[in-house]
């Protein structure tokens, strides 16, 4: 039975879901097309196949994070805007373990629509890194040095890889204020 008003976006929000319950490695589209009630090639009317699945699926999650972030910087500046930031990012990415694998799956710089997926995201952490008096060179250092630990620190989580029993809370929290004590020092200092 053919699911009438299937649309392309309904088809990467239920992808989406999927992948974060089954993981990236295991979704089919025939997965997909029986979850969605439909046959797997009414799939092809919205999606280029599985290849095309993750891309969207790459893309579908950044901008998610881009409104996830963008939400919690909101009415904040300066080490509060990065701290928000951050946490929602953390969040976000562990929150939704498949689909934060399908967001590193693909290379963001392959082409103009999968650039433009993050760049939202990152000209709001430009803005704000931009605002604590720290050259543009430096600042695009930091964006990178946070971009690292963020991603690095959500697949270790989502992948239970850290074994030592210590809160990850507390260690996500010590490692975000090393590294924004490590941002303060970039700070120049205004001759009076």
């Amino acid at each position: 039975m053919a699911r009438t008003g299937l649309d392309t976006d309904m088809v990467i929000h239920r992808a989406a879901q999927m992948v974060n319950e089954v993981g990236l490695e295991n979704i089919t589209l025939k997965m997909l097309a029986d979850d969605l009630g439909v046959k797997s090639p009414s799939l092809y009317n919205h999606i280029g196949g599985l290849e095309d699945l993750k891309m969207q699926l790459m893309i579908y999650g950044w901008k998610k994070m881009e409104q996830r972030i963008i939400q919690s910087v909101i009415g904040i500046s300066g080490y509060d805007a990065i701290r928000a930031g951050c946490h929602a990012f953390y969040e976000y990415a562990t929150e939704n373990p498949g689909l934060f694998n399908a967001m590193l799956w693909y290379n963001k710089f392959l082409n103009t629509e999968t650039m433009e997926a993050t760049s939202g995201l990152f000209s709001v952490l430009f803005k704000v890194t931009s605002s604590l008096n720290i050259s543009e060179e430096n600042c695009n250092h930091i964006i990178r040095t946070l971009r690292g630990f963020l991603e690095g620190f959500s697949l270790l989580v989502n992948n239970e890889a850290f074994g030592n029993p210590i809160s990850i809370a507390e260690s996500f929290e010590l490692s975000l204020n090393v590294l924004i004590e490590g941002i303060k020092t970039l700070e120049e200092k205004i001759e009076e």
